[in-house]
């Protein structure tokens, strides 16, 4: 018995490997990088109605049976009515830099993590970012975050579809 239990690979390390795989496929089953999906997720924005932040002006989780797919990712929505909304005017809906953090866009980098509740709309469009608190930070200093954001913008979104190729 005690000869079996060295041959068996550890519980931890089964784990380990099977999450492992599991992370590998998920990233890799993406469609479009520039879209934050989130880690485990696979739904743009963490799977909340991108027009609610307009029209409830707050994060409402959407609901997978108003789906629709834009730039190769699904994104879901809490009515029918915001569905229609999102599909005749998705620029006008969908968070700039893909959804990705505002503040590290700023500073020429992403993080796939966002807090859906720590959001502004700065000028008619929707932005997210890290947390709460960062949000505020930002907010007060958007008219210098927001530019240099839209400078990066191009150079990160093509690291993304590069990396998405590879």
């Amino acid at each position: 018995m005690h000869e079996a239990t060295l041959t068996t690979p550890p519980r931890q390390l089964i784990l380990a490997v099977s999450t492992a795989i599991f992370v590998t496929a998920a990233v890799s089953a993406r469609a479009d990088s520039t879209v934050n999906t989130g880690y485990f997720g696979g739904v743009a924005i963490m799977g909340y109605d991108p027009v609610a932040y307009f029209t409830d002006g707050k994060a409402v989780k959407g609901s997978e049976k108003f789906s629709y797919d834009w730039l190769g990712t699904p994104w879901h929505f809490a009515s029918d009515e915001h569905r229609s909304m999102f599909m005749n005017e998705p620029v006008r809906y969908a968070p700039q830099f893909g959804g990705y953090c505002l503040g590290e866009v700023s500073l020429g980098s992403v993080t796939i993590d966002i807090d859906p509740d720590a959001f502004k709309i700065i000028d008619g469009k929707l932005y997210l970012a890290y947390d709460k608190p960062d949000m505020e930070m930002i907010a007060k200093h958007a008219g210098d975050v927001v530019p240099l954001a839209e400078a990066n913008w191009p150079a990160i979104k093509t690291r993304l579809e590069h990396d998405q190729v590879h």
